[in-house]
């Protein structure tokens, strides 16, 4: 019987993953063969149906895709990292220990988000300052979320911006600047206008935070 979905040579699966339908696990980046890099999927991973995962990626446990997700090689992904429907990552990509990533985002080449970033629907990353200038492509730069840091519905950010730990990007900003630690951002160009620890429905999290030191 023919699986519903296609698995490359040089792929590694780890215990119990569900692997939905016209799903591909491995394929090979443009000018290598099948098998030139190894592909690893953690254990109890949820891969739903049409996404396409390029060969190079590592990845930890428990990680899950929406539907229709594309990821390019040779990525590092965490474990308990989630990516929504019609997301797309594109390769070098690094996605620490439980991020989250909504729907219909772009993720380009060369971000970072560190562990428990958030990151919401149709979020928009870009990493070249001057696109086909002859030397964007040498200087491509992605946005990096330090850890915590959230990313409202919309928004954009420009190549090479760091968000603060725990700092908060309000729902449709355009960040053109880096955001300090725990500051609150909104508008076009995005622009502080509060302390995340002001907030009362953070006061949770922060307690927590202060017993974890």
């Amino acid at each position: 019987m023919t699986l519903p979905y296609i698995v490359h040579p040089n792929v590694i699966l780890g215990a119990n993953c569900q692997i939905g339908e016209y799903v591909i696990l491995g394929v090979p980046p443009r000018n290598l063969p099948p098998g030139a890099l190894e592909t690893r999927i953690g254990a109890e991973a949820c891969i739903r149906s049409h996404t396409v995962i390029y060969a190079g990626n590592l990845i930890g446990d428990h990680f899950q895709t929406g539907h229709a997700v594309s990821i390019r090689e040779s990525n590092e992904i965490g474990d308990d990292v989630s990516i929504g429907t019609h997301s797309i990552i594109e390769h070098h990509v690094k996605l620490a220990h439980r991020v989250r990533i909504h729907s219909n985002v772009f993720i380009p080449e060369y971000s970072v988000l560190e562990e428990g970033s958030w990151v919401g629907p149709s979020v928009v990353f870009t990493n070249a300052m001057y696109p086909l200038s002859p030397g964007a492509k040498a200087d491509l730069r992605g946005p990096r979320l330090m850890a915590g840091a959230k990313i409202g519905a919309n928004s954009t950010l420009l190549p090479g911006v760091v968000i603060g730990r725990q700092a908060l990007v309000g729902a449709g900003s355009v960040v053109v600047h880096d955001v300090p630690d725990y500051k609150v951002v909104v508008g076009n160009p995005a622009r502080v206008i509060k302390d995340v620890r002001e907030l009362s429905a953070y006061e949770m999290q922060q307690l927590v935070e202060v017993e974890g030191e």
